[in-house]
């Protein structure tokens, strides 16, 4: 974990460790370089305002160092351009602060639970039935490609990488570019009844895209 804010760092180190997660805090970028450099690491927790260098650039430099690390991005700069540039720089997911530190331990464990680390690179992720292949803009079910929009490639690739939470249409309109925050909520039920639709799911027993009533969806890739 790079966070220079020490206090909070222990606190989530502390909360880590309660969920059986073992967690090195380093408090400056150049810190956290020089561990990733010396030690083997499962995933990296990355503020974004950070002293020395910005955690946008180290996020670039982490993502082409170790192209098959986990990062996920902890950071209050949670505006739309700081999300954007954090996954145009390579990292898997952003949880703005505050949260409460048992979320961090769970995505921290549906991120390696879907195979980004150990062997499997950055831009193919492992899994059961959906594949994603982020250098190629492309997803696949048992091996055959999906004919998927721009819009629907990213609500898919965004839901799969947050697999098993649900998510809400304002979580998709925010975190989403090819969506913009103008179209109506009504638009993106019409665009999951596309994605079921060519994904194959049966919209009265969907078994991959789960409507959880007044709240939004969630993937399951099973």
């Amino acid at each position: 974990m790079i966070e220079d804010d020490v206090e909070l760092g222990q606190l989530l180190q502390n909360a880590l460790e309660k969920e059986h997660i073992e967690t090195l805090l380093t408090c400056t970028p150049l810190e956290g370089l020089v561990a990733l450099q010396n030690e083997n690491f499962d995933a990296l927790v990355l503020d974004l305002s950070l002293p020395q260098i910005d955690g946008l650039e180290i996020c670039r430099i982490v993502r082409e160092t170790f192209p098959s690390l986990a990062i996920i991005i902890s950071s209050a700069r949670s505006d739309m351009n700081d999300k954007e540039m954090g996954f145009a720089r390579g990292a898997d997911d952003f949880l703005p602060k505050p949260y409460d530190p048992r979320e961090l331990a769970f995505r921290l464990r549906a991120i390696l639970r879907r195979g980004t680390t150990n062997g499997t690179t950055h831009h193919e992720a492992t899994c059961q039935s959906f594949c994603i292949d982020e250098e190629r803009h492309t997803i696949t079910r048992a091996d055959r490609e999906l004919r998927l929009t721009m819009a629907e490639y990213d609500i898919v690739s965004y839901m799969l990488k947050k697999e098993g939470f649900v998510i809400s249409r304002e979580e998709l309109l925010l975190n989403i570019g090819s969506i913009k925050y103008e179209s109506s909520l009504k638009s993106i039920d019409v665009i999951m009844g596309r994605i079921r639709q060519k994904i194959g799911d049966d919209p009265k027993k969907p078994r991959f895209i789960v409507s959880v009533r007044g709240v939004g969806y969630k993937f399951v890739n099973a």
